[in-house]
């Protein structure tokens, strides 16, 4: 058994159908049986053997070549078909029907009348068919169809200079988006892109599978490219690791005479300061005391350290003082200080000195007799 490719008369369309061993040449017409009936088709490809395993996926078959008689019965079909053509264009004129007549297909035994139309709506058309089968005596269809569809059944010339792909070899047409036209770098404007029908051409869609190949494998080479950049670089990182640096002096540093480092500027030591120290102790619990109150207390503590270091400085003096060789009675007898006068002196010299730091200080901030922070 053999498998033969046919155009059917209407709709053009290409089909599968098993053949026996009838020899059938390129573009010779024959009579087929397909799921309407017999019909007329021609051969696009010749006879190829098929195996016993895919026999059965093909119903359709070839029936014989066509003869003179069958020739004859064609070139009714043809008038019937302007007939009936003219006979629904009037029609939808007098009830001024939303719809386009397309075409018109008189099936091969004359008992059926297909009408092919394209409209916006749905259209009540049960009158008109009752008019046309009263007039052409056959049974009526009405098919309603897209305007691709359209376009395939009309045929005529694309952008391109050539018939076009849905008239003269698309067997199905397939969905095209505008993401395709992005992707080839294609001029976006609607009347460039689009066919006959006013839809996006199909052919599109021929190269855009090619694009994303090549498109993938731009990227698998950029990937491939970083990676190896990216190993390089780690390369030279551990090169640079296993080789030492020169130590190099910091500013403000210098060589002492063993060859050793010495910060050349002066250290001084941070002391912890009293707040820190008195937080640091403070129990658990503890309210912390308000910024016045430690500003009065660094000034008390301030005032108790003074007064600590004139005292130890008034005794020396009063020592001395003691210590003369002079007796006290006879200090006394010249006009000279008793000790106990030495001491009252020394402590008025310490409170006028407390009062001249005071006046030169000044009050410290939020306090009376605090020292300034």
């Amino acid at each position: 058994m053999n498998v033969v490719k046919i155009r059917l008369r209407k709709p053009r369309r290409v089909f599968s159908f098993l053949c026996t061993e009838l020899p059938l040449k390129r573009d010779e017409a024959c009579i087929v049986l397909s799921d309407r009936g017999e019909e007329f088709g021609t051969c696009i490809l010749p006879p190829e053997p098929c195996p016993e395993e895919m026999i059965k996926r093909f119903s359709m078959k070839v029936v014989r070549k066509v003869t003179e008689k069958d020739e004859r019965s064609r070139s009714f079909i043809e008038e019937e078909e302007r007939r009936a053509l003219d006979i629904c264009l009037k029609k939808i004129k007098e009830r001024k029907l939303p719809m386009k007549l397309v075409d018109v297909e008189v099936t091969f035994d004359k008992r059926k009348v297909i009408f092919y139309f394209t409209a916006d709506d749905r259209v009540d058309f049960r009158e008109l068919v009752r008019d046309l089968a009263h007039d052409l005596r056959a049974r009526i269809e009405m098919r309603h169809i897209q305007v691709r569809d359209e376009a395939k059944m009309v045929g005529g010339l694309g952008g391109c200079g050539r018939e076009l792909c849905c008239s003269s070899w698309m067997n199905e047409f397939r969905p095209i988006s505008m993401r395709m036209a992005k992707a080839q770098n294609l001029s976006l404007n609607p009347s460039k892109i689009s066919g006959q029908c006013g839809r996006l051409l199909c052919c599109l869609s021929y190269e855009n599978d090619r694009y994303e190949e090549m498109r993938k494998k731009a990227r698998e080479e950029i990937k491939a490219r970083q990676e190896k950049a990216g190993a390089n670089l780690e390369g030279e990182g551990a090169k640079e690791k296993s080789v030492a640096p020169e130590r190099t002096e910091r500013p403000g540093r210098r060589r002492d005479a063993k060859g050793g480092t010495a910060d050349a500027r002066p250290r001084t030591e941070s002391r912890p300061s009293a707040e820190h120290s008195r937080t640091e102790a403070r129990p658990k619990g503890e309210v912390a005391p308000s910024r016045g109150a430690r500003n009065r207390g660094r000034g008390s503590e301030q005032a108790s350290n003074r007064g600590e270091e004139q005292s130890n400085d008034s005794p020396q003096k009063t020592e001395s003082a003691v210590e003369s060789p002079v007796s006290p009675a006879v200090t006394a007898a010249d006009g000279s200080p008793t000790p106990e006068k030495s001491a009252e002196g020394a402590e008025k010299k310490t409170g006028r000195r407390r009062r001249k730091r005071k006046r030169k200080r000044g009050p410290g901030k939020g306090t009376s007799g605090g020292t300034k922070d």
